[in-house]
């Protein structure tokens, strides 16, 4: 018996399939006012392990996260889905595998060693729930006239900042508030902040210059952590486009539907892959779509579920930069 742990925000249910594997599975419910389905996120490997990763399906088998969930989450496209691969305070340096078939997440590698962040004092890990968006790609084809710099290759960051510390896997319904534009080694990489839609301040921040006044200071520990979180590693410091400025929202939801056009020609194959792996089960139109079937055994091939490795304790220092 192959075990798979399903880990989201929910209720929590054992699944039996079809071959006779059962499935520990923790289900995310999701508004009925807005358009997703069940998403599970599903745990295989041992985390902090290289054979580590989370697949997604939702009531009819598998996803992919990043191209079968929708970017949008209401027919308004006001409400973006976002997909966690970092809650807060964490450093692991989860994210989705974009070169692997069904895209799951798992960890960074550096120089053959599983990737940790470093610890910011007095961060510890990330400051926000950190994910992206799905749909959205940064296609390292296109020179932006703003940063002057290509894509760098991967769907579109989002710090979310609301006070509910999310789970990995979990899809978060947001609302986008602004955008900065990180320069990392001459890519552009840009950072969107967003609040999800259920945190009390919600109906308060709606741009970038109300952020100020409901978190003093965020925006700039915001800039100084994507400044400095490479200095311990012996990197300089990165830079920024519009002198570290953040963008409101209008910019930021420019660059959403820019970039979700750029994943649109990636799937559509009306550009250069760039490596990518546009395997999925939902998307139309494409030559990448495969079965339920074929997908989940993708998943079953998958090692079982492992309780958590040890870490080093040394992940947990504090840099002083």
């Amino acid at each position: 018996m192959f075990i798979r742990r399903l880990a989201s925000s929910s209720s929590t249910t054992t699944l039996k399939t079809g071959v006779g594997q059962f499935f520990h599975t923790a289900c995310l419910r999701l508004s009925s006012k807005l358009t997703m389905a069940n998403i599970q996120a599903v745990e295989v490997g041992q985390e902090y392990d290289f054979s580590y990763r989370v697949y997604f399906r939702d009531q009819n088998g598998p996803v992919s996260p990043w191209h079968d969930i929708p970017l949008f989450a209401n027919n308004e496209k006001t409400i973006l889905n976002m997909v966690v691969e970092i809650p807060r305070w964490t450093n692991a340096k989860m994210e989705i595998a974009t070169k692997d078939k069904l895209n799951p997440i798992k960890q960074d590698i550096k120089k053959g060693k599983l990737r940790f962040v470093h610890n910011l004092f007095p961060q510890h890990g990330y400051m926000w729930n950190y994910g992206a968006f799905p749909q959205t790609w940064e296609d390292p084809n296109h020179l932006d006239k703003n940063t002057s710099c290509r894509g760098d290759n991967d769907p579109l960051d989002v710090c979310e900042i609301g006070y509910k510390v999310g789970k990995r896997g979990e899809i978060k319904q947001v609302k986008v508030l602004g955008v900065m534009a990180m320069i990392d080694e001459g890519e552009t990489d840009w950072k969107i902040l967003a609040i999800d839609v259920t945190d009390p301040l919600a109906d308060k921040i709606n741009d970038i210059d109300d952020i100020p006044k409901h978190l003093p200071n965020f925006l700039q520990a915001t800039h100084n952590w994507f400044r400095d979180y490479k200095i311990p590693a012996g990197k300089p410091p990165n830079q920024f486009a519009f002198s570290g400025e953040a963008k409101n929202k209008e910019f930021a939801m420019n660059v959403i539907h820019e970039t979700h056009k750029f994943w649109q020609d990636l799937v559509n194959d009306a550009c250069d892959n760039g490596g990518m792996n546009r395997t999925n089960t939902k998307t139309t139109n494409n030559s990448h779509k495969i079965s339920t079937d074929d997908a989940q055994k993708e998943i079953d091939a998958q090692p079982s579920y492992q309780p958590p490795a040890a870490i080093d304790q040394s992940v947990n220092i504090w840099h002083y930069v």
